[in-house]
């Protein structure tokens, strides 16, 4: 019989463990009280699920496969916490875009001018970007961060450069 038929137990190869959100190496890991609140109950509901998963004796190879899963999540869960450094966005300068800010700019040129644009900087664990929350890793960030209202900035968003201007800078 063709070995190609026989259902082999995988038991045996490692369990894939995605990875959390990129934090380039050597770069502090920013958060808002709001995110280190975010990251401890992930935490919390992380470890209820581990006390779910241990509690059922059903299926061994199963249960040893995710509790394998949930201990690296909380592994580099517990690293991300550890590592955390708080920055209140209300103890920030309001005259120049840092960690923290809601941004508001305008396309002055390049794509879709008048075209306008409000987001917050958050850390790299908070992003979602349909939620307007960009990571202060992104390229985004980066470029607007130390800009004061007024400034005109020059934007590469993939391959359409704009010519934008910081609107509003705001802390909450």
């Amino acid at each position: 019989m063709s070995r190609a038929f026989v259902k082999e137990d995988d038991a045996g190869e490692a369990p894939i463990i995605p990875p959390r959100a990129a934090l380039p190496a050597g770069v502090p890991n920013y958060v808002r009280p709001h995110g280190l609140e975010k990251l401890r109950a992930e935490l919390e509901e992380m470890e209820a699920e581990r006390s779910s998963v241990e509690a059922n004796r059903e299926n061994e190879a199963d249960r040893t496969r995710q509790l394998t899963i949930l201990n690296g999540k909380l592994s580099a869960l517990n690293g991300r916490i550890a590592s955390a450094r708080v920055i209140d966005p209300l103890e920030q300068s309001a005259d120049e875009v840092r960690f923290g800010a809601t941004v508001k700019l305008r396309t002055i040129s390049g794509g879709k001018p008048g075209t306008i644009r409000r987001f917050t900087i958050v850390g790299v664990d908070e992003a979602d970007v349909m939620q307007g929350l960009i990571g202060f890793v992104a390229p985004i960030a980066q470029a607007v961060t130390g800009a004061k209202v007024g400034q005109k900035l020059q934007l590469k968003l993939g391959r359409v450069e704009e010519e934008v201007e910081v609107m509003e800078i705001g802390y909450n």
